[in-house]
């Protein structure tokens, strides 16, 4: 009998570590195509880099290699435009795939993202109202934004008030939420539809309001890098950063919350604070992501159920292969945005990521209901 039990652990301790070591190669392989890639995209777009070339701009603008001089015009499209454009494409991919994963978990619903909680919705309604009050350009912000420590930039203030707004929109969730008595996932889904619903409206109101400025919304609500700089990394980060400190740092409750709200509770785990806390870590992620590339589906929808199905459902190891293979996937939707259409035309990107996305979504979605889909280690 103790031989026996003996055995088992062992082979337990085994089956542990060959886990341990493949989920660790995924996310080597996919930190190894990431810089790959940046590299690459940097070099990609309607005045193409050799990828020699892109690597040595790259490594004389930090002070590398002191060889033969660079070309100045590729430097500069090189560091000064492709280099902001390709790390902002890959932190919004991060910060919305890891987003997702944390929507997904807590909310225990497999089609759960940014938009499910209104989110994104709070982001383009507070984006509306920057382009309808002439605030989204550089010229009508600036004055405000120098008060601000010069956040606005050349941007004018549209990607703060669109943080504004996703927050603002979480707020109001959250106080639905705990209307109903705690924070129960069936309430908060709940409370993020109507509160979506709700913005929804308001956007269209603004709309019918201000005809002029209907085409400036739509453009900015379909997602795109287009135009954006270092100074939009430089806003976004800092939210980002702090996003996703609260996710990791309670990746292990995500998992608790997986089993069930009365399974959690037995275990010690205040569920309506784990809760709280991982709502926000989130939504600064998808409000900081959608601030600055404008409203981008399916990353946060797909690239969790494509790695739970590869790596497992565990999140300390599912957040962080999440957030690098949203930042890859991002990258390369980017680089076909502004490459696939002839004489340097672009692509928004939220346009590209749909086409992807949702026949890839499909495909996912068979399969992981022959295997029974799950998220986060609970049903829907």
């Amino acid at each position: 009998m103790t031989t026996g039990t003996g055995d088992s652990r062992a082979q337990g301790r085994i089956l542990r570590a060959k886990v341990l070591w493949s989920n660790a190669l995924w996310i080597g392989l996919i930190c190894a195509a990431s810089l790959v890639s940046a590299v690459v995209a940097c070099g990609l777009g309607s005045f193409p880099s050799p990828p020699a070339e892109t690597l040595r701009a790259l490594l004389q603008a930090v002070g590398i290699g002191a060889g033969q001089p660079v070309d100045p015009a590729l430097s500069v499209v090189v560091v000064d435009i492709r280099l902001a454009r390709v790390a902002l494409a890959w932190l919004t991919g991060a910060a919305l795939a890891t987003a997702g994963c944390v929507f997904q978990g807590v909310l225990r619903n497999p089609l759960a993202d940014a938009f499910t909680l209104g989110v994104s919705g709070g982001a383009a309604f507070g984006a509306s109202v920057a382009i309808i009050s002439g605030l989204g350009s550089g010229l009508a912000g600036g004055a405000v934004a120098d008060s601000l420590g010069g956040l606005g930039g050349s941007t004018g203030l549209l990607p703060l008030f669109a943080l504004a707004g996703a927050l603002l929109a979480l707020g109001a969730v959250l106080a639905l939420g705990k209307a109903g008595g705690g924070l129960r996932r069936e309430t908060l889904v709940l409370a993020g539809i109507v509160v979506s619903t709700f913005l929804s409206a308001l956007i269209s109101l603004l709309k019918s309001l201000d005809e002029e400025s209907v085409a400036s919304i739509v453009f900015w609500i379909m997602g795109s890098f287009q135009g954006r700089g270092f100074e939009h990394v430089r806003l976004a980060w800092p939210y980002m950063a702090v996003g996703l400190g609260l996710v990791f740092w309670r990746a292990r409750e995500l998992d608790l919350l997986g089993l069930g709200e009365g399974q959690a509770r037995l275990l010690g785990l205040d569920a309506g604070r784990s809760r709280l806390w991982l709502l926000i870590g989130a939504s600064l992620l998808s409000g900081a992501a959608v601030a600055v590339s404008g409203v981008i589906g399916f990353v946060g929808l797909v690239v969790p159920h494509l790695l739970r199905l590869v790596i497992g459902a565990g999140h300390r190891t599912l957040l962080p292969a999440s957030a690098l293979l949203g930042g890859l996937l991002l990258l390369w939707s980017d680089v076909l945005a502004r490459s696939i259409l002839p004489g340097g035309a672009e692509l928004p990107v939220g346009v590209v990521t749909a086409l992807i996305g949702g026949p890839f979504f499909c495909l996912l979605l068979g399969r992981s209901g022959r295997m029974g889909l799950r998220a986060g280690g609970g049903g829907a």
